[in-house]
């Protein structure tokens, strides 16, 4: 089985020709964050993941975590010496405030360091991305006592979080939760009730787990408007800091899985367990959203990461195994696969949309970036419209991709990929999930259609069409490669364009012709935002050639991946449209 290894190359030409770190380290608090010193944090953090925990990932898919007799969880082997290391190099807190210990680093830092730790171990990255999850939730709602009392062991790692949203009755729709929270006379609350799905919801990991659970105060108003949040400590935390008696929360068992098996999802029982009200009452879900957006971003981050790692370890099959004669080949040999036509249009495919994908997340990260500190308001509100925007088409066709290009390595090994021992399975199944949990993909495109898209009464898309429609038409006046993306590129516009026009002004006149068109609009909208990121990408690599800056050989390989792009996966986007303005007609009128 092949070993992972972090793409950096791939990852600084992203952070410099299609977003801007160097404009991103001159933003008021991101002055330290120079791009070298970036480039530096990101080498470590690979050399880290890919050695300390990558190791690990086909270990924790064979042991499991298991649940003891106690109650209590023991991940697999090696795991909490890697966690324990993981936290002494302060990995954790790359992307907090420094008042609570963290290093200040820009949102798009920690989006590279997930990809690379995500790819190393997906089953393992899961404690800290939940727990920077809950951090900035925190950050933005917690009162200045709950910031200092809990997050400066959690953004340290010392302290692990979780995110306790569903219930037995309530998946998606949370509006059904039941779990309860009454006031005590000290002022603090007693929560009871039962949640599920809970990642990390126990383990050995560190020593105290801060579970944000959702519950309902008496005489809340029904649905997801009488939802309160709440802290609710594994171990009580004492005035001075200390850790003081166990709460009332137990892990009750753990669940049996398809994948990420190493990460123990859990049911949680809350029995009269001490909490603290998070903010005001009933807006819990408003505060949820917070962790759950920024989430969501780094959900797709792992359809891109287990798809990078799947595709390496594809490449390194093909050059090896042989079989068959390629065409040219001498007689009587056997020619690596990697020289077979099909199965390089595979290997292509694999990694054109890998490119577009990292582009994409990277881009949404910048824009979350841009939102919080840059000094111009205008410029803060349109990329946080853009991050909005882009947010919901990040997380579902960057995990859509994650399924089909885990799905495509497993295809380039052949009859072994269906065989456990290469490992490559793992990597399927592992990101199987992930087009489900933080929302599953039809809730991402119902969220597109419904909120995103009538946003500035339709302006945040059409600005973003614009931009995709003037890069367009730059490419495809000059001439060779460029200018065949560019044409590309336009005939996508138009399509995205024309569909984007029928369903602000059908999905007016009836919700269902939105919902009806969501899903292979949103994948619509991934394919032509990838395109016109690709083509971005194509015209600064061309850019750097001419200057003959860069490693020539790298810079022609992005041309040929662009221009393989804008060729063979472009085109899918005109076959969508029929799905989008199709209607509900033919979908209501089915009996099952």
């Amino acid at each position: 089985m092949s070993d992972y290894s972090a793409p950096l190359a791939d990852m600084r030409f992203v952070l410099e020709n299609v977003v801007d770190l160097p404009a991103l380290s001159a933003l008021p608090g991101y002055e330290h964050a120079e791009p070298e010193l970036v480039y530096g944090v990101l080498e470590e953090s690979g050399r880290f993941f890919a050695q300390e925990v990558g190791p690990l990932n086909r270990v924790g898919d064979l042991q499991h975590s298991r649940r003891n007799d106690d109650g209590t969880v023991t991940t697999p082997d090696g795991f909490r010496d890697a966690y324990r290391r993981y936290v002494e190099a302060g990995w954790g807190g790359v992307p907090f405030p420094a008042e609570y210990g963290g290093g200040g680093f820009p949102w798009i830092v920690t989006i590279a360091m997930q990809e690379m730790l995500t790819a190393a171990n997906m089953a393992f990255s899961l404690c800290p991305l939940l727990t920077q999850g809950a951090i900035d939730m925190l950050l933005h709602y917690g009162s200045e006592e709950q910031r200092e009392r809990f997050l400066p062991k959690m953004v340290t790692g010392e302290w692990t979080g979780t995110m306790n949203l569903t219930e037995p009755q309530a998946g998606s729709d949370l509006g059904a939760l039941t779990t309860r929270a009454e006031q005590a006379d000290d002022g603090t609350w007693r929560i009871t009730g039962q949640k599920i799905f809970i990642t990390y919801g126990e383990h050995d990991l560190a020593e105290n787990i801060i579970h944000l659970v959702l519950a309902r105060i008496p005489g809340s108003p029904p649905g997801t408007k009488g939802i309160s949040c709440f802290i609710v400590p594994k171990v009580l935390v004492n005035d001075d800091g200390s850790l003081g008696e166990r709460n009332a929360v137990h892990c009750v068992s753990i669940e049996q899985k398809m994948g990420i098996n190493a990460s123990p999802t859990c049911v949680m029982s809350y029995e009269g367990a001490v909490g603290y009200l998070v903010g005001e009452p009933n807006q819990g879900m408003r505060y949820m959203f917070k962790m759950m957006n920024n989430a969501r971003l780094s959900v797709g981050v792992e359809g891109l990461a287990v798809g990078e790692r799947a595709y390496q370890q594809a490449v390194a099959y093909a050059k090896e195994r042989r079989q068959g004669r390629a065409p040219g080949a001498p007689p009587g040999e056997q020619s690596p696969i990697v020289e077979h036509p099909d199965v390089r249009r595979m290997l292509l495919t694999m990694r054109s949309q890998l490119e577009a994908l990292r582009c994409l997340a990277y881009l949404n990260a910048e824009c979350i970036d841009l939102a919080a500190r840059h000094p111009d308001e205008d410029v803060r509100t349109r990329r946080q419209e853009l991050a909005d925007l882009l947010t919901p088409i990040t997380k579902a066709w960057g995990t859509d991709l994650g399924v089909e290009i885990t799905s495509l390595a497993l295809q380039v090994h052949g009859g072994m990929g269906y065989i456990e021992e290469t490992g490559v399975a793992q990597h399927y199944r592992d990101i199987r999930i992930a087009p489900i949990y933080e929302g599953t993909n039809g809730i991402q495109a119902m969220d597109l259609v419904g909120r995103k898209l009538p946003m500035r009464s339709g302006g945040v898309i059409a600005d973003l069409l614009a931009d995709i429609e003037g890069t367009a038409a730059e490419l495809a006046a000059g001439d060779g490669d460029l200018a065949a993306i560019g044409k590309r590129l336009a005939d996508a516009h138009t399509v995205l364009k024309e569909t984007t026009d029928w369903l602000l002004a059908n999905g007016l006149a009836d919700p269902n012709n939105a919902l009806a068109g969501a899903t292979p609009y949103l994948r619509m909208c991934g394919i032509v935002v990838g395109g016109w990121l690709l083509a971005r990408s194509a015209r600064a690599a061309r850019r750097l050639l001419d200057a003959g800056e860069g490693d020539a050989d790298f810079l022609r390989q992005k041309l040929v991946t662009a221009k393989f792009y804008a060729e063979q996966i472009l085109p899918q986007a005109s076959g969508l449209a029929p799905a989008v303005t199709a209607g509900p007609a033919d979908l209501l009128a089915a009996a099952f």
